[in-house]
């Protein structure tokens, strides 16, 4: 299977989300001591997540870190038992690729598309495969995000850029 067959594009990171058990303790070292600038907060009890987004860089080349404690931490999904919980990536096209990499044989976490936590619309691509969805993340939950239209145009520029 080659590039030119796939279509939609995967822009860049969007973001990274690191989970514990107290995200206090997470944004002494990421806001406190690395300089990350919280942008907002999110809550909820069907993902038992209760977060802090914070941001490194700018524009589109802003990449979000997400500081997670659970809301309850004997519920599930448990966002502190893997310290890096997700990794999220910009798509320029998120419906097409969720029924391209399906019709592929990737495995999607349930939910299906649905607003994150930033107000992008998002998935997971879950991290263990199975007999009828034979690719997934081998152990790692990926995100996939929708690039709003300025990011797509910000890589779209850097592709065509000389040099």
């Amino acid at each position: 299977m080659n590039a030119t067959q796939r279509p939609f594009k995967v822009l860049g990171i969007q973001q990274i989300a690191i989970g514990g058990p107290d995200k206090q303790r997470l944004q002494t070292l990421w806001v406190d001591m690395l300089g990350l600038e919280k942008t907002g907060s999110f809550q909820s009890e069907r993902e038992n997540v209760d977060e802090d987004i914070c941001a490194i860089g700018s524009g589109p080349f802003k990449v979000e870190v997400d500081l997670m404690q659970p809301m309850d931490p004997d519920k599930k999904p448990a966002v502190h038992a893997t310290p890096l919980n997700h990794v999220g990536l910009w798509i320029d096209d998120l419906p097409v690729a969720v029924q391209w990499l399906s019709a592929n044989g990737v495995r999607f976490a349930p939910g299906g598309i649905r607003k994150g936590a930033a107000g992008f619309d998002i998935t997971f691509l879950h991290p263990k495969a199975n007999e009828e969805f034979p690719i997934a993340g081998e152990g790692v939950l990926i995100e996939l995000v929708q690039a709003p239209p300025e990011v797509v145009a910000a890589f779209a520029s850097l592709a065509t850029s000389p040099g």
